[in-house]
């Protein structure tokens, strides 16, 4: 009975699974363009369930149906088409650009657009571009690809930070930093690092690039104006990818690679060449006072007067090893490897996106190292017809091994390449490290020092969407959070270093913080005849808060352990806790008739608790205007002209980027007066404080020709800030050196350029190139003065060798200017004045003056290159920034011919170049036995002008008919390479060009180039 049950059942399924079969059929295609090219990416979806597929690289599909049913074609940009299946078992699609979505959508954080409707200025860059990077933080992948956009490394440390600046400095002593927005919620992105000391650490390196799916940099009041108070320094938003409704599809993509310095910078001095130096400067300092002409006299001197100050005498005798310790200190060819697998699905009422990511990358130097793990998972669900909700969550872990790079600290390996002397070895002869070197040794601090930061990041942000019974009205409510948990610690060993004084030390810190944005916004689309408009209100409320708690102690125990438990001498202990909040209201509306006339407008109150009550809300706006010259009757037929636009706009936007409680008068009680806790006055306060405003014009021109073969944007912006927040100094009687105000006006303005051509197109053969260029002009129009009407010039945060006052540009370089190396005495001569007439060798008699730029540069422009056929393509872009000067900081210690570079630390070898002989002509000066103070001067203030190849990439699309057997729909090979090639201007600029913002070139990890080897699999 069993047997025949069982054999019933069988021929039960048999029977089903060949009714069912019999229904189905297997339906291939091609779908292309109007232009008779492959569309990739086709979503391809049997209606009405979760059975799709999406087009290969040469838009053929294969799919599995039933007769009878429809089959819906979707391509962002086209309009899509439904095609019932008969009886023939190939359908091919031509899919039409869609009239209404004719341009792209831009991604605007609020609201998204497509371009025709847009008034302002904004550019959106693509996943496809934003992955030609390897580094850790996405806003590294924006350098070169935005006109205006300007962007530097601050150290070339994984995971560090960038100082990213658009269309110049809106402000003096207010910070210009960018507001970045995560899918539509604003979030914090400054410097996370537990120590000023050590490397920088960027919230944005918690984000894997393959989860981006475009970020999109706003510029003018138009486009910035929603988003209040915070955007007068522009505004970048990220979207990260959604899930796409259909079969699900995995993505796969893996490299491995190698970095080094993008450039070599100076080569330290070798022993040999520091000796001869060194007894040439004793020769010249004491030959005519000690009788001394040779360099045979100078050595005996040093050994029966100086008594072998720099122990050449003793290295002479060990048989002259050199330390080599550029070469010891430097991590070559660093390892460099990313892994990331996603998954994409859904069907008619949800989707979803997931992935799971791995990073990993080493220093240049030894001692640092970078790591992140990483996912996401974001969904999109329709709870009823009126109902959806949808979540985006990410999560990631990261860990960075810093370095001391703050400043010149000894124990940085980078640094102690040039400090250290090149004579002191790195290994005693049994092998073991050598702690007798004049500083520490940078392989055992290596070895024994900590330096570790810690930061796991949670993103999550939901929203349920109604949509309200009245046509084209919907309710969104959103709550968002941007959950941060930061350890910080660092450890100086008992044996050498920092912590030999004090037998150890130790530092931890342990910080919370949690950004919460909630959001509830209408949105409502009428459509009458030829006049569409589209309104939205939004209500958003942005909390911050943050638990800090740090403690330090010496005097630790033993080796290897290095807890603060095991330190016996607590030396401090701190906590605090911060917060602030911003609300506000924005309406922005957007009128369109007939696609040809755009107007919009945007007003936001927004009230900041950084200000007193009665200063606290702030009104900002913007209006804009557009005219679409390709939909008028006399350009809509036109075979040459397929896009032309001419826009315009003004707004008013606000800066409030400024510390919290200044408008307060404040105490501190962290005193001890004899054993007792004592408070004592710490900030003066200003209850009128309010905000920066920035009042911005744009105007600009878009355009598309020749069936969109040449296609770019052409605008001109000015932009006014006023009342702005200067850290204006006080009379000494008042007890306090500075108080914040209102006062002072400047302005940036430039032009805009960008381009792209298809200088090829066809189905196997396609050659772009597009580009970009930017200028920008700053002028300071005025600044605070004192009692008797006189302009008090502000000195900039980082230096008192740039300063800011009415005429001037914005922190431009004030210092002495060099009139070269006298050639018969070889000693350096500066000009009295201004003037540059008179000359003198005594720096005192030398005024400082300005010196007519600044370390912002006027010129910025990218160049991308991209040529493919049959498969194989190559990708290469680059970027330029001139204009700009640059300070070369640490040229007393390193780069001058004194006693700290011979005698004292290390050189540079360009002191080898020095003057000699009466007649030479050099920029190095003779070489002396003494020391020299700070002498900031244009000697050593250098073009900045470079160009850096950003990107190169050689690689091959596999046909889909090699791949499908093995279960691929598409397959990428590929070679990348970063910063291949650098080009500077300036022949006598030794570091790397790219600095930030303070100009001033530094000895810490220089940016790095790289070469990867890499594949992309979808299945």
């Amino acid at each position: 009975m069993k047997k025949t049950l069982h054999g019933f059942l069988t021929l039960f399924m048999v029977l089903v699974v060949q009714l069912v079969f019999a229904q189905e059929k297997t339906v291939t295609g091609t779908v292309i363009d109007e232009d008779g090219l492959p569309l990739p990416g086709v979503n391809v979806i049997e209606k009405g369930t979760n059975n799709g597929v999406q087009t290969n690289f040469d838009g053929n599909y294969s799919i599995e149906v039933e007769q009878g049913s429809v089959l819906v074609f979707s391509y962002v940009g086209f309009a899509s088409q439904e095609q019932k299946v008969g009886s023939k078992s190939s359908i091919d699609i031509t899919l039409s650009v869609d009239a209404a979505a004719l341009d792209e959508v831009v991604v605007m954080g609020y609201v998204s657009k497509r371009k025709d409707d847009m008034t302002g200025s904004s550019v959106q860059v693509d996943a496809n571009v934003l992955q030609e990077t390897t580094a850790a933080s996405i806003d590294q992948a924006l350098q070169g690809k935005v006109a205006g956009l300007q962007i530097s490394s601050t150290s070339g440390t994984p995971g560090s930070t960038q100082d990213i600046r658009i269309r110049g400095i809106s402000s003096i002593t207010a910070g210009n930093e960018p507001l970045y927005v995560i899918d539509g919620v604003p979030v914090i992105n400054s410097n996370v690092s537990g120590s000023d000391a050590t490397s920088s650490m960027s919230p944005l390196s918690s984000l894997n690039t393959n989860d981006i799916a475009s970020v999109t940099v706003l510029k003018d009041a138009s486009a910035t104006a929603a988003y209040g108070a915070r955007g007068a320094n522009g505004v970048i938003v990220i979207n990260t990818k959604r899930g796409k409704s259909g079969k699900t599809t995995i993505s796969a993509s893996s490299y491995y690679g190698f970095t080094n310095n993008a450039i070599d910078g100076p080569d330290p001095l070798t022993g040999a060449e520091r000796e001869e130096l060194f007894y040439e400067g004793v020769l010249n300092t004491y030959g005519a006072s000690q009788g001394l002409s040779t360099i045979q006299d100078a050595i005996d001197f040093d050994a029966n007067a100086l008594g072998d100050y720099a122990g050449f005498i003793a290295w002479n005798e060990a048989g002259r090893p050199e330390g080599n310790w550029d070469n010891l200190v430097t991590n070559e060819d660093a390892p460099m490897q990313e892994h990331t697998i996603s998954a994409t699905g859904g069907t008619d009422d949800y989707n979803f996106y997931t992935s799971l990511g791995y990073y990993k990358q080493e220093a240049t130097v030894i001692g640092s190292t970078f790591d992140r793990i990483s996912g996401a998972l974001n969904f999109t669900k329709d709870l009823s017809d009126s109902f959806s909700f949808t979540s985006t969550n990410n999560v990631a872990h990261t860990f960075q091994d810093g370095l001391l790079e703050g400043s010149a600290y000894f124990s940085s390996p980078h640094a102690a390449k040039y400090f250290m002397s090149p004579i002191d070895q790195p290994y005693n002869e049994d092998g073991t490290y050598n702690l007798n070197t004049s500083l520490p040794n940078p392989l055992y601090i290596a070895e024994n020092d900590i330096d570790e930061s810690r930061l796991t990041r949670i993103l999550s942000n939901n929203s349920i969407n109604w949509y309200l019974p009245i046509e084209g009205l919907s309710f969104t409510s959103r709550m968002s959070i941007d959950y941060q948990v930061y350890r910080y610690k660092t450890y100086n060993n008992r044996v050498s270093g920092d912590g030999d004084g004090t037998n150890g030390y130790g530092f931890e810190v342990s910080r919370n913080t949690a950004t919460y944005v909630f959001q509830n916004s209408f949105d409502y689309a009428l459509t009458l005849d030829d006049n569409s408009f589209n309104f939205k209100l939004l209500q958003e409320y942005q909390k911050y808060r943050r638990s800090y708690l740090s403690a330090a102690a010496d005097n630790f125990a033993t080796d290897g352990l290095s807890n603060l438990a095991v330190a016996g001498n607590p030396t401090e202990a701190n906590s605090e806790f911060t917060d602030w909040a911003v609300a506000s209201y924005m309406l922005t509306g957007s009128y369109n008739f007939d696609n040809r006339y755009v107007l919009n407008g945007t007003y936001r109150r927004e009230g900041n608790s950084r200000f007193a009550r009665d200063n606290r809300w702030g009104d900002f706006w913007s209006v804009g205007a557009a005219w679409n010259l390709h939909r008028e009757s006399f350009l809509s037929n036109s075979d040459a002209v397929n896009n032309l636009k001419i826009r315009a706009s003004y707004g008013k936007t606000g800066n409030a980027n400024i510390g919290i409680n200044l408008y307060q008068v404040l105490y501190n009680y962290d005193a001890d007066y004899a054993g007792t806790g004592a408070g004592y006055p710490a900030g003066y306060g200003n209850a009128d404080l309010t905000w920066e405003t920035s009042k911005t014009f744009d105007a600009g021109i878009d355009f598309g020709l020749f069936q969109n073969r040449l296609s770019g944007s052409l605008a001109y912006y000015i932009r006014k800030s006023d009342d702005l927040l200067l850290d204006e100094p006080l009379s000494m009687t008042s007890g306090f050196s500075s108080q914040y105000r209102n006062v002072g006006r400047m302005q940036n303005k430039g032009f805009e350029l960008e381009l792209s051509g298809d200088i090829v197109r066809s189905n196997d053969f396609n050659i772009t190139v597009s580009g970009n260029l930017a200028t920008v002009e700053n002028e300071v129009l005025e600044v605070s003065t004192d009692f008797n009407g006189e302009e008090i010039p502000v000195t900039s945060d980082y230096s008192t060798y740039a300063r800011s006052q009415s005429g001037s540009i914005v922190n431009e370089w004030f210092m002495a200017s060099w009139a070269g190396v006298d050639p018969d005495t070889g000693v350096d001569t500066w000009y009295t004045d201004e003037s540059r007439e008179e000359t003198t060798t005594n720096f005192n008699n030398a005024e400082r003056v300005y010196q007519g730029t600044s370390a912002l540069p006027t010129l910025t422009g990218g160049i991308s290159f991209h040529v493919d056929f049959k498969g194989f393509f190559l990708d290469a872009s680059g970027y330029y920034a001139g204009g700009h000067q640059i300070y070369e900081s640490w040229h007393r210690y390193l780069n001058q011919t004194n006693l700290y570079t011979i005698g004292v630390y290390n050189g540079y070898d360009v002191l080898m170049n020095r003057w000699q002989n009466p007649g030479d002509q050099t920029r190095v000066t003779k070489v002396e036995f003494a020391g020299e103070p700070w002498r900031y001067n244009s000697k050593f203030l250098f073009d900045g002008d470079y160009f850096r190849l950003r990107n190169l990439t050689v690689g091959y699309d596999f046909q889909s008919k090699v791949i499908e057997n093995i279960g691929l729909s598409g397959a990428r090979l590929y070679v990348r390479g970063m910063n291949l090639y650098t080009w500077v201007k300036d022949d006598y600029l030794l570091h790397d060009p790219e600095v930030d913002y303070t100009g001033f070139t530094s000895i810490s990890t220089p940016p790095v180039k790289s070469v990867v080897l890499g594949v992309n699999l979808n299945f």
